[in-house]
């Protein structure tokens, strides 16, 4: 599994669907560069089971992380038309509908596999002289937190059953901004509101007596 902490975020284009339901061609987490941190995730497949609770959790807390700047993109291999349908979909009947933010169509699983969060690798077969997938062919569920400048600062990638904390999420997106704004380090269990840590040896020294 690949770390992409501390470096630009992989790029692409790809289909895409907004607002609940308006399809876009060659969609790009470009558009944000200088803008807006991002809060980039993938997701297994649409109409399954865990990742509507994932989804339908995103849009809940929409107006926090749009309050911070931030924006959110949903990603799976599945192509546009199945996203639509997904979203179009009542909430009683398994689907989405009520979603507002982008979900990618990564059909190819060229963004998956450039976030290496694809759940299976290409082999070669050289008995039988061709190239077979070995594992689930979608991806896990991977959270990449992007600055403004398309680095990525933060990585979370859980297993297809393990469902992710949108308030963590939102946690980081807080701790990234306090430290950009401030120029302080967030220690354990830091939240919005608490203190910083300075990074040097009086900093912490500092911090620790009053804790």
């Amino acid at each position: 599994m690949a770390v992409l902490v501390g470096k630009k975020a992989p790029v692409f284009e790809a289909d895409a669907v907004v607002n609940g339901g308006e399809f876009v061609e060659k969609f790009s987490l470009s558009q944000y560069i200088g803008k807006k941190h991002v809060v980039f995730f993938f997701y297994p497949l649409d109409f399954t089971f865990v990742c509507p609770t994932e989804i339908l959790a995103f849009q809940e807390k929409l107006a926090e992380f749009e309050k911070r700047n931030t924006a959110v993109v949903g990603c799976s291999i599945d192509s546009k038309f199945s996203h639509w349908a997904w979203l179009n979909t009542p909430k009683n009947k398994g689907g989405i509908e009520g979603v507002k933010f982008p979900l990618v169509s990564d059909l190819s699983k060229t963004i998956a596999e450039n976030y290496d969060v694809l759940a299976g690798d290409w082999e070669y077969n050289e008995d039988e002289d061709y190239v077979e997938f070995n594992g689930e062919p979608v991806a896990y569920r991977g959270l990449f937190l992007i600055d403004k400048a398309g680095i990525v600062r933060h990585q979370v990638v859980n297993d297809l059953p393990l469902g992710r904390s949108i308030d963590e999420a939102i946690r980081m997106v807080d701790a990234l901004q306090f430290f950009e704004e401030n120029g302080e380090v967030c220690p354990a269990n830091w939240h919005k509101g608490d203190e910083g840590m300075k990074a040097d040896a009086e900093g912490v020294a500092g911090y620790l007596s009053k804790h």
